[in-house]
């Protein structure tokens, strides 16, 4: 599977406005692990999961394919970023307590990582995987965000994004479930954050090129009208995070 890379145009923009994800999500994962020595973030993109696993686990590894979002990745001392594909993970046999994939796993190929998966895991190791769906601000904003989504990108969309709309309920995972509570996925943003947010998303680059302006530009006005006065807004995304409990054999 040949690596679509989609975000290295723009790590700068990528780190500073994806969302955060829930500090409850790691302290859940790290309770489920066999131990916290290792953990592993696999498309760690900015490191944003992987300084927030470092909270729990002694030591993490976020591999990336992507030299330019490694470049900009966020610094932690206990966090190793090495560059490598999540088909040919750069991690010894056996050595990772936790794999942990956020908002990633769509652009893998599946049987090669679960077969890296099994590789590298301890005996009774997790993989988690997590992925968020679009933002839910107000039924206007809502509307116009919506507009830019559907109305002008979704033909420009790739198609693992269909796996996100899912939350992944359509992927076949060959390893056990772990039961996992529900976690919030929120934050309080400025309209300049909404914006900013949106301007990461992928098909962007191709709907400029073929299309010859930029659709995002020709949404904000309205964004701005719905959005009002406030300074800020809450945004809140469904959010989806699936676990499994792995038996590292190769196969």
């Amino acid at each position: 599977m040949t690596f679509k890379d989609l975000f290295s145009a723009r790590p700068d923009q990528y780190a500073r406005y994806r969302p955060t994800y829930p500090a409850a999500v790691f302290e859940w994962l790290a309770a489920q692990a066999p131990s916290t020595v290792l953990a592993v973030d696999v498309g760690t993109g900015n490191g944003q999961a992987a300084v927030a696993l470092a909270e729990h686990f002694d030591r993490v590894l976020g591999l990336d394919p992507s030299e330019a979002q490694l470049a900009n990745a966020r610094a932690h001392p206990r966090v190793e970023y090495r560059r490598s594909p999540a088909e040919q993970l750069a991690v010894d046999d056996a050595r990772a307590d936790v794999l942990f994939v956020a908002q990633a796993l769509h652009w893998f190929s599946h049987d090669a990582f679960f077969r890296e998966v099994r590789r590298v895991l301890v005996p009774g190791g997790v993989l988690a995987v997590s992925c968020y769906e679009l933002s839910e601000i107000t039924p206007e904003i809502d509307a116009v965000v919506m507009e830019l989504y559907r109305g002008y990108l979704d033909a420009f969309w790739e198609p693992e994004r269909k796996l996100v709309e899912t939350g992944y309920r359509t992927i076949d995972f060959p390893f056990p479930d772990l039961s996992v509570p529900s976690f919030d996925m929120r934050a309080m943003w400025t309209i300049d954050d909404l914006i900013g947010y949106l301007g990461t998303w992928s098909p962007l680059k191709r709907f400029r090129n073929e299309r010859g302006f930029d659709p995002l530009e020709a949404i904000v006005p309205k964004l701005r009208a719905v959005w009002g006065n406030a300074a800020e807004r809450e945004v809140i995304w469904p959010f989806t995070v699936r676990a499994f409990r792995c038996n590292p054999r190769v196969h």
